[in-house]
């Protein structure tokens, strides 16, 4: 078996080929940890409104939990070709809830 790994910032993959079985293998991993302390600073620092109040900071979501939660909805991890609503509800239910807090970067409800 041979393995390429290929590591980019905080995603490593890994390519593994399987010349007897013909097939191949790819293994995504991503370090979250240092966007999870971002997030947690940001939580801390206010209460993420902007100056004007205009808008407001809510979340910052690394892009392999979008793709797990679509697979979860659909068996396809294309979270960009869920329709808007229901990623609205997926985002709803899943930041709401105490399991994904540090996703969020200011407090309140979504």
């Amino acid at each position: 078996m041979r393995k390429d790994i290929t590591i980019d910032g905080l995603n490593k993959t890994t390519y593994m080929k399987d010349d007897m079985e013909g097939k191949i293998a790819v293994k995504e991993e991503v370090n979250i940890d240092p966007h999870l302390k971002h997030n947690k600073r940001l939580l801390n620092l206010n209460d993420g409104y902007s100056k004007s109040r205009d808008l407001k900071r809510v979340a910052s979501i690394p892009t392999i939990a979008l793709s797990v939660w679509a697979n979860e909805y659909n068996e396809s991890n294309n979270w960009f070709g869920l329709p808007p609503e229901v990623q609205k509800k997926i985002l709803k239910k899943k930041l709401n809830s105490t399991e994904f807090r540090y996703f969020k970067t200011a407090e309140g409800n979504i």
